[in-house]
């Protein structure tokens, strides 16, 4: 009986790791190596993943020093309205990318906050700016999520006991709380910063120049068809999985 419980859940679980890997080998496979090098040369190929993975990190980096503070306080403190605010921080995820990027469009082009920030010269229509916050806008819940975790796993006593030597909670923050959670900050940055890499919908709406790579596959599909396009999206793949593996060993290590 066990034995046909654990054949049932094999038979299970390659279904869909079939569905999860057969069409990245398809697409790796499907494309001959000096193809890919040719695409990667090209210009506009080089420039957006350049693109993308730049500002991706900007994104990341960003959320990064703003929501460490918003995921220790979910996981330390209990108020009144905790849960709605991890409902906020939880909805953009389930938000449709292409109404993420209307209601962007509508926050952040040229209304009363678009203006705010243009006086300062900064744009978010047609900009790298307006790439970050869409990429942010809909990847930030995995990078706080995953700190909000990992501060829970810390124990208390630990930052207790910091505060009884001297120690300010400033200090405590940086030297207990944060060192102790790191592989789930980790985690949380990789996972956002993988998520921003493909992020499309809202990107497109606010800004569909300069192009990322994802835009840029997409335009290249609708405007040349599928074989001028499926080299990008293997090379935008091949470099993903790579940076992707290189973190998660190095996280592993640490």
């Amino acid at each position: 009986m066990k034995n046909r419980f654990n054949i049932l859940l094999i038979l299970l679980g390659s279904v869909i790791l079939f569905f999860l890997t057969y069409p990245l080998l398809k697409i790796l496979i499907g494309n001959e190596i000096d193809v890919l090098f040719t695409t990667l040369k090209e210009a506009d190929v080089t420039n957006s993943v350049i693109l993308t993975m730049r500002v991706s990190l900007y994104a990341t980096l960003f959320a990064l020093i703003t929501g460490l503070p918003l995921a220790y306080i979910i996981a330390r403190f209990d108020f009144y309205g905790k849960s709605f605010l991890e409902t906020l921080v939880d909805i953009p995820i389930m938000i449709p990318h292409t109404a993420a990027g209307i209601a962007l469009l509508l926050a952040f082009g040229d209304g009363s906050l678009g203006g705010f920030f243009q006086s300062f010269g900064i744009s978010f229509i047609g900009t790298e700016a307006g790439i970050m916050i869409a990429m942010m806008f809909l990847s930030a819940t995995f990078l706080i999520n995953g700190a909000k975790e990992g501060f829970k796993k810390v124990d208390v006593k630990l930052e207790k006991v910091a505060r009884t030597l001297g120690a300010n909670p400033l200090q405590v923050f940086f030297t207990i709380s944060i060192p102790n959670a790191k592989k789930d900050i980790i985690n949380g940055c990789l996972m956002m910063w993988g998520r921003g890499l493909g992020e499309f919908g809202a990107v497109v709406i606010l800004v569909y120049h300069p192009m990322t790579a994802p835009v840029l596959i997409y335009d290249r599909f609708t405007s040349f068809g599928l074989a001028y396009s499926a080299p990008v999206a293997a090379v935008m793949i091949i470099l993903s999985i790579c940076v992707f593996l290189t973190v998660r060993y190095i996280n592993n290590k640490i």
